[in-house]
């Protein structure tokens, strides 16, 4: 009798022994060694695995590539996920295809919309605007799609989010903790998924934490580094008193932009103003300070993304509901709110 009522290349890989993309590699019919086609086949068997046989005629026509569609190749947040999906889908026999969107809504619908014309047989795509366009392109989908980023209850396709809230509550911890108060806040645009989800988090987390949210020291701009330059020189401008003795960052970059500032005015990190960004992305480890940063599992993310739409090439037709995985976060402390030694006048070390 089959363990599972509904199997996918996840349990056939956890019967057998063997990872998803060898699994994905014998059910597509890719080489792989004699002993690890046994061990899949023997588990599939095993497991009462049938492929659909419609999903499987359409597969005749496969091109063998994945496409990847975000918003900006140069942002480290999708390099991350880059280096953790290319070599998943390689090793079951995928070419990766990369679409940098620009956030362009048209450009996203277009790829959307592409599949219909076989380009790739997956796609993951990780759009910071989900419009209602975005859904009924989802739910017309000729091929499988995974998402990285939240989507609204009950969307048509498997879905890999990070927990913004947790992760700012952890860094408002952090700062409460240090004896910090008057905490600044900087983000990205309010109409995106991040923007609108790190902006809620700041709210009830400085409510939970018991503090006083002082709206001048929150800043709306872009998720790039000129937004946290921008946002620290109004910040600091009049009277002292009513500086920031904390900075959180809705990412890296912005945070990178804020210790440009706070070099230049001279005040030192994290003595007169902590930082702490989000993402944990490779450039918080090597600034100066080195960056406090909450990780949104931005490499854990595309792992599971990877997986999930393997999952689904295996057998598109299976009519399996969507699924959605959250990655948890974690707090990374370093040298921006006194994680390691500092230097006492804050000067970059030589």
């Amino acid at each position: 009798m089959p363990s599972h009522s509904n199997p996918t290349i996840t349990t056939i890989a956890e019967s057998a022994g063997v990872s998803i993309a060898s699994v994905s590699r014998v059910l597509n019919g890719l080489p792989v060694r004699d002993a690890t086609e046994r061990k899949v086949l023997a588990a599939a068997q095993s497991l009462g695995y049938v492929p659909n046989s419609v999903a499987r005629s359409l597969k005749s026509s496969r091109t063998n590539q994945v496409a990847f569609a975000i918003e900006d190749i140069g942002n480290p947040v999708y390099l991350a996920m880059l280096r953790e999906i290319q070599p998943v889908l390689k090793q079951a026999g995928y070419r990766l295809v990369l679409h940098s969107t620009g956030a362009d809504l048209d450009e996203e619908l277009e790829v959307l919309r592409g599949l219909g014309q076989r380009y790739a047989d997956g796609l993951i795509i990780s759009p910071i605007r989900v419009t209602p366009e975005h859904l009924a392109e989802l739910e017309r989908a000729t091929a499988p799609v995974v998402v990285i980023g939240s989507l609204p209850d009950g969307s048509p396709v498997d879905n890999v989010r990070a927990d913004s809230r947790t992760g700012v509550e952890m860094a408002l911890r952090h700062l409460r903790d240090l004896g910090r108060r008057r905490i600044g806040f900087v983000n990205g645009p309010l109409d995106t998924v991040p923007g609108r989800s790190r902006d809620a988090a700041f709210r009830a987390g400085m409510r939970r934490w018991g503090m006083v949210l002082d709206e001048d020291l929150v800043h709306v701009g872009a998720f790039r580094r000129r937004t946290g330059a921008e946002a620290t020189r109004a910040l600091l401008a009049g009277d002292a008193a009513a500086h920031p003795d904390a900075l959180l960052c809705a990412n890296d970059l912005i945070a990178l932009g804020a210790l440009d500032v706070l070099r230049e005015r001279g005040l030192r990190v994290p003595e007169e103003v902590a930082v702490v960004g989000m993402d944990d992305t490779d450039l918080a480890a090597a600034s100066w300070p080195a960056l406090t940063s909450v990780s949104l599992g931005s490499a854990e993310r595309g792992r599971r993304a990877a997986q999930l739409l393997l999952d689904r090439l295996a057998d598109p037709g299976s009519g399996r509901e969507p699924r959605v995985v959250t990655v948890e976060p974690s707090l990374h402390v370093r040298a921006s709110t006194g994680g390691d030694r500092v230097a006492d006048d804050g000067a970059a070390p030589r």
